[in-house]
């Protein structure tokens, strides 16, 4: 069924007040804390930067990231499990919706993502991190890059067979990781389908990822950067 703007984004501009005679719960009122984090760092507005303007429907690119977001919070891994939140007022007031996309929307709108897109994302990704780096004024950072093994009992796009030890022939990634190891923020991911050795781009990427923290800081604040596998 397919449905109009209105009918699916609400308006929101303060945070929820909590009132016990009120019949609309939710289960997941930690999430008020969070909401108040994405507020600061201004999330949402910034989503929406990475992404080109879709062609008019309901739902848009950086709602379904930042409800990607909330969906990892919230302890879940795939998509199917929002179903245990579907009719959540907390989670329907984070993301401005009246209702909350099916499976199939989601991974249609996620699959309309470009490259550009992707790696809008990415400098993102790394400019909260910066700006946390920031503030803790470290004079060192150590930088930490390491694989992981990442199955899927479905054939989805990327995926390949590859060594996994604990599922043998699964079809899996193998990401490379670059974490920083004083907060255990990662700073980027190279996406590799699960066949690939350890090396495939890695060179490049433990290059790349200095440069990017060194620039991010600016003048006057670079740090000494340390590198461990």
């Amino acid at each position: 069924m397919k449905l109009s703007r209105s009918q699916v984004r609400r308006k929101t501009s303060s945070l929820p007040v909590l009132r016990f005679e009120d019949q609309k719960l939710t289960s997941f009122s930690g999430l008020l804390l969070f909401h108040l984090l994405f507020c600061r760092l201004q999330l949402k507005e910034r989503l929406r930067r990475c992404f080109r303007p879709l062609r008019a429907t309901a739902y848009d690119l950086p709602t379904i990231v930042l409800g990607l977001i909330l969906h990892l919070l919230m302890g879940f891994r795939q998509l199917r499990d929002a179903a245990y939140y579907r009719d959540d007022p907390m989670v329907h007031r984070i993301l401005g919706l009246n209702r909350l996309p099916d499976v199939a929307t989601v991974s249609r709108i996620l699959a309309s993502a470009d490259a550009d897109g992707v790696a809008c994302l990415r400098q993102l990704c790394r400019q909260l991190d910066l700006e946390r780096l920031t503030q803790l004024d470290l004079r060192r950072i150590t930088l930490d890059f390491d694989g992981s093994v990442i199955g899927t009992g479905r054939h989805a796009e990327g995926t390949a067979v590859g060594f996994n030890r604990n599922k043998k022939g699964q079809r899996s990634y193998y990401p490379l990781f670059c974490t920083i190891a004083q907060t255990g923020q990662v700073f980027d991911v190279l996406h590799r389908p699960g066949n690939v050795h350890d090396s495939n781009g890695a060179e490049t990427f433990v290059q790349t990822c200095p440069g990017c923290c060194k620039t991010g800081r600016g003048k006057g604040q670079a740090a000494l950067c340390r590198f461990s596998m």
